[in-house]
């Protein structure tokens, strides 16, 4: 049976929630390198109205992997989710929220099921992993995001 990982955390941003939202959902071939994997490549279908899926692609050492990510927005509330529908970690689910902090300053809460397909997993230290690596790239992100918007 598979294993289910949940972990959240908060990143600050010094920017307004809207400026953040917009930031972070606007979606584009280079995601990956911003979030340190620079061999991955994304490619970005409009499903519907407020409804996108992400291929993405990237090597490893056992070959390439393929995995889409079925992400839907909701504009009004500053959330979205990302589920992924294939790859290794299937049906894992990722909810997004930016939540205003001041005029110019807001925080993403990050909340998040992993599902791994490892039965040997041990949850915990997967969810501590996960969390450690996932938090390290938003801290890469808020720079670039901040560093973008506030040029």
């Amino acid at each position: 049976m598979p294993v289910s990982a949940r972990y959240q955390f908060h990143q600050k941003f010094s920017v307004s929630a809207g400026e953040a939202f917009d930031w972070c959902t606007a979606f584009d071939a280079d995601d990956n390198a911003l979030m340190g994997d620079s061999e991955a490549k994304r490619e970005i279908f409009n499903v519907a109205k407020g409804s996108l899926l992400l291929k993405d692609t990237f090597p490893t050492p056992k070959g390439t992997v393929e995995k889409q990510k079925l992400v839907a927005l909701y504009p009004n509330q500053r959330q979205w989710t990302s589920t992924h529908l294939s790859g290794p970690n299937r049906h894992s689910q990722f909810l997004y929220t930016i939540t205003p902090k001041g005029k110019n300053s807001s925080v993403l809460e990050f909340t998040a099921v992993h599902i791994e397909y490892d039965e040997k997993a041990d949850s915990d230290a997967l969810a501590e992993r996960l969390c450690r690596e996932d938090s390290a790239a938003w801290v890469r992100l808020a720079k670039a995001m901040e560093t973008e918007l506030n040029e």
